[in-house]
This record gives C-alpha cells, structure tokens and sequence, in this order.
C-alpha cells in the first residue's frame, strides 16, 4: 500500500480511503445520489473533523463518509511538531509524541472512531475498520483539485462505485 521509502511524515497532501470491516455498510445509505449518515456515520464525520484538534501538525481538507469507506484528504503543514493521543488514552487527555505520520493520524482516526462506534452499538471490541487503508501522495495542484472533485462527488456515483455491495462483481476485476 504505501511507496517504498517515501517519508510520510514529510509535509504534502494525502488522499486516504478507509474501508468498514469486510467492506460492511454501517455508516449510512446513499439516497437519491446523497449521503444520509446514521449514527455510526455521524461518529466517524465527528471524528474525522476532530483530528486536528489532536494532530496540530495537520490541516484537513475535503472528506464524505459513504456507507462503507470513507474518502479524506489530510495535509500535513507542520512535521514533527504533532500532538496526539496515547493509544491507551485515546480521546481522553493529550499526550505529547514526536510521530507525525499519515499512518498515526490514520491509526488515531480508526481508533478514536471505532471505540465510539462500538460504543453506540454496544458491540466493545470489535472490528469497524478494514486493518489497512489506500493512501495516495497529491503531488501538485491539478491533482488535489481533481481528487476535491471526486470525493465530493462520491455519493452522486454511489450506483456505479465498485464498493457498492450491488456491484461486487466488479471489485472481483
């Protein structure tokens, strides 16, 4: 998934999709090519547009939830200088650490989410996410306006989108 010897720590945008466990949709349904968020949906939103109250080295620029993944992009502006969580303390008290990765924003994210998902379902320990994530490094202009784009549009493609449990088939390509 990730490029071999490229330091994501570095200063950049990311553009980062975060699939459910077993590709499940738990987060909403798309409605008439919208996105209506249930509660699971609703944390994972929260979540995500919390992150950079616990990563101060990183702005957050478009995202959508869909009801299986999510699509983000995450700029680091300030590398090495990050506040994050403790993954024993997660979303409780702030604990100074010098990582400042896209994999530990990620992590932080999956993790802060999950608990509180499983929270809301009553369902403690169990998996919300796929244990990995698709990450793609945005090089220049021209490609963060086209990646906005089509995560803004997401929901509107839903019908076509080879997550779409109606379109297994084609993830099988």
């Amino acid at each position: 998934m990730r490029l071999n010897g490229y330091d994501y720590s570095q200063a950049g945008a990311y553009f980062v999709t975060i699939c459910t466990h077993s590709r499940e949709c738990v987060l909403g349904d798309v409605v008439d090519g919208k996105m209506r968020l249930n509660e699971a949906g609703n944390i994972a939103l929260d979540c995500w547009n919390d992150l950079a109250n616990h990563y101060k080295a990183i702005d957050l620029d478009e995202f959508v939830v869909m009801p299986n993944h999510v699509h983000g992009i995450i700029v680091i502006v300030n590398p090495g200088k990050v506040q994050g969580f403790s993954p024993q303390r997660a979303g409780y008290k702030p604990a100074t650490t010098s990582v400042g990765t896209l994999p530990e924003v990620v992590r932080g994210f999956k993790t802060f989410s999950a608990r509180r998902i499983n929270q809301a379902r009553n369902r403690t320990g169990q998996p919300v996410w796929q244990r990995n994530y698709y990450e793609r490094v945005i090089r220049d202009e021209k490609t963060l306006a086209a990646v906005r784009e089509y995560i803004v549009d997401n929901p509107a493609k839903w019908a076509e989108d080879r997550d779409n449990p109606k379109n297994s088939s084609a993830r099988l390509r």
